[in-house]
């Protein structure tokens, strides 16, 4: 008993202030994403998309060496973008890419791999050249990555299921689609979680 508080206290010890200040509002950003993106009105969500796209601009503007700050600022981007809609959303589309770019680049393997998951899902579903940068190609390998990563993970097999649905696979689609659905629960993420696995369930019965 001894040993394992005084461990813990090491522990506590040993990690920087920062850190646990990064956790923190790293939690909020992502709590509030799964809130505007499953609970809040269509009519609603460009807003306030806009409003945490900020937000997280200012988290990576403390962190600019961390990886995590900007894959959610990748994720937030990409979704206000969906949000926004039309040619102004192309711009917006764009810092997405590159902030999931520069977190890859720092640590690829941060938050499992899910630069990897975000990136891939752009590069199929934005639209081609001239517009955009849509590459079926890339989409699949940075996917691929995701799920090295991550194998079992929600995320990684909903989106390369809906890519390879995209992609007229539907026997391969459905069996990453039910995979996503086996998916274990992500402490802190149940809205998330349950938005994500009924867009699976979408999907699935499309096959």
């Amino acid at each position: 008993m001894i040993r394992t508080l005084i461990l813990s206290f090491l522990v506590i010890m040993t990690t920087p202030a920062w850190a646990a200040d990064m956790a923190s509002e790293l939690v909020e950003i992502q709590s509030r994403w799964d809130e505007i993106q499953y609970r809040l009105p269509e009519d609603k969500q460009e807003a306030a998309f806009e409003k945490l796209a900020r937000e997280t601009e200012q988290l990576v503007s403390g962190y600019p060496d961390k990886a995590e700050p900007l894959i959610w600022q990748g994720i937030v981007l990409s979704t206000y973008a969906g949000a926004k809609g039309g040619l102004g959303a192309l711009g917006v589309v764009k810092d997405a890419k590159t902030a999931l770019e520069k977190a890859i680049e720092i640590d690829p393997d941060a938050l499992n791999g899910s630069a990897y998951t975000s990136l891939g899902s752009l590069y199929y579903q934005v639209p081609g050249w001239p517009l955009g940068f849509s590459d079926d190609d890339k989409a699949k390998a940075y996917l691929q990555k995701a799920l090295a990563l991550n194998p079992d993970g929600l995320d990684p097999n909903y989106f390369f299921g809906d890519f390879l649905l995209e992609q007229d696979q539907p026997q391969r689609a459905r069996v990453y689609l039910q995979k996503a659905l086996a998916a274990q629960a992500r402490p802190g993420r149940s809205i998330a979680d349950a938005g994500r696995k009924q867009e699976a369930k979408k999907r699935l019965d499309q096959i």
